[in-house]
C-alpha cells in the first residue's frame, strides 16, 4: 500500500490532522482522527468485498483516510467538511500516485458521504462512516446533537 504510505507521510495531510486534533481536544463526542479514518477504511473494504465490488484496496483506504479531513477547514472557516475534504482529495491523491479517475471517484464519493446518495461507492462511505461510530456504547450519547436515526445504536456483528 505504497500510495497510502505516501498519503500518511504527506506534510499537508499531517498538518490537517493536527488542526483537527487541536480543534477537537476538548470534544467529548466522537473525534475525527486516524482511529476513525482507519475504522471507516476497514469497514469500506469489508463492505466492498461483501458486495462483490471490484474497487482497488488503496482507493478504498484513501477514501476512508480522507473522507473527513476537511473538518479542519470546517472548524476554521465554517466551510462544510465534505466540500473541503473533496478539495483536499483533488490536491493530495495525485501527489500520492492516484490517477485522475481514482481521484474523481474519491472526490465524488466523499462529496456525497453525508447523505447516503450517489453511486455505490458513495453509499458505502456513508454506511461505513455511520457504522464506525459506537453510539450504542458512548457515555456522551445523551448530550449528542445527532438525530437518533443517524446514530449507530446497534453493533453490527
Amino acid at each position: 500500500m505504497k500510495r497510502i504510505k505516501l498519503l500518511l507521510e504527506n506534510k499537508d495531510y499531517r498538518a490537517m490532522l493536527s488542526r483537527i486534533a487541536e480543534a477537537e481536544k476538548e470534544r467529548i463526542f466522537c473525534r475525527h482522527d486516524l482511529t476513525h479514518f482507519f475504522d471507516v477504511a476497514r469497514l469500506l473494504y469489508i463492505y466492498a468485498l461483501e458486495d462483490g465490488l471490484d474497487i482497488d484496496k488503496e482507493l478504498i483506504y484513501a477514501i476512508g483516510l480522507l473522507h473527513d479531513i476537511g473538518r479542519a477547514a470546517q472548524y476554521e472557516s465554517g466551510e462544510e467538511h465534505h466540500t473541503a475534504s473533496a478539495r483536499a482529495v483533488e490536491r493530495l491523491m495525485p501527489l500520492c500516485g492516484f490517477d485522475a479517475d481514482e481521484t474523481q471517484a474519491a472526490a465524488n464519493a466523499i462529496l456525497m458521504h453525508r447523505n447516503g446518495g450517489g453511486d455505490a461507492l458513495a453509499q458505502l462511505v456513508y454506511r461505513a462512516d455511520k457504522r464506525s461510530r459506537l453510539c450504542f456504547a458512548c457515555d456522551a450519547r445523551a448530550k449528542c446533537n445527532w438525530p437518533a436515526d443517524k446514530m449507530n445504536l446497534e453493533p453490527e456483528i
